[in-house]
């Protein structure tokens, strides 16, 4: 009995000269369709093209915090008056040191300066050769002593002043500078409010990169953003949402106090985070 040509299972692929499929010759894995391509009449997707997408938001800028560090030096001028004078102003430093701090022993101390001053003067004027020698060795002495004694006592004559409190300085400067921005966000969405919608200015709820200081929309931001502004409670907040759906957008805090009766005092608080974006 002969078989036919074509095989027992219909036509064979070798003597029909069709290539036989095998495993190696998959161009792509198992269950790959390979690419897809656009349907007809649809234009083709640039390669690394993406749509678009919201900007992550931008941390928060915040200046960096100072280390505190000791008080100035003082009393450098006066520390350095004995020996500036060669010695012989250092009973007038040390009788100021004395009055200023009212302490006996630096009194002491310019009394001891001073009549050594005198004597060490006394016996150079007095014409003997060793006199002259030891009067002048001893005006030396009270000119290095003086001067020595002077930066020793300085820190308990002049005392470091307590350093000012850096960090409430810091948190008065990001203050300003959080104001510095709101102004430039106000600024900017006056000029332009297209841009400020696009910006976000106003919306903490939403992801932004731009940074307005700590504004809150009123005509466009939900009630949880409106509740962060200052002196707000639940029933307030939820006066001015219902205002701002029956009548519309507001034009300023003054107006938006008028309308949603709120308290007079937390108008002008409101005003300084509050803007009205059309």
């Amino acid at each position: 009995m002969s078989q036919h040509a074509d095989g027992p299972h219909g036509p064979d692929p070798d003597r029909s000269g069709a290539h036989r499929a095998h495993p190696g010759d998959r161009p792509f894995p198992l269950g790959h369709q390979g690419p897809s391509r656009p349907p007809a009449g649809r234009p083709e997707v640039p390669p690394g093209w993406r749509p678009p997408f919201p900007l992550p938001p931008r941390p928060p800028q915040q200046m960096p915090v100072p280390v505190p560090g000791p008080g100035e030096p003082r009393g450098i001028l006066w520390a350095f008056v004995p020996f500036i004078t060669f010695g012989y102003g250092t009973p007038f430093s040390f009788l100021y040191a004395s009055v200023r701090r009212g302490s006996w022993s630096l009194g002491t101390s310019a009394a001891g300066y001073g009549l050594g001053t005198v004597s060490a003067v006394t016996m150079m004027q007095t014409g003997e050769p060793a006199l002259m020698m030891f009067g002048f060795f001893l005006t030396m002495m009270l000119w290095i002593a003086g001067t020595v004694h002077s930066f020793a006592v300085r820190p308990s004559v002049f005392p470091r002043t307590a350093p000012p409190n850096r960090y409430n300085q810091h948190a008065v400067n990001v203050a300003k500078y959080r104001r510095t921005l709101r102004q430039e966000a106000r600024v900017l969405a006056a000029e332009d409010p297209a841009l400020a919608h696009e910006l976000r200015i106003g919306r903490p709820d939403l992801p932004r990169a731009y940074d307005d200081g700590g504004l809150i929309d009123v005509n466009h931001a939900p009630a949880e953003a409106i509740a962060a502004l200052p002196g707000m409670t639940p029933e307030l907040v939820e006066r001015i949402v219902v205002r701002r759906d029956e009548q519309g957008t507001f034009v300023s805090a003054e107006e938006l106090g008028v309308d949603a009766d709120l308290p007079p005092d937390i108008v002008p608080q409101i005003a300084e985070y509050a803007i009205f974006l059309p």
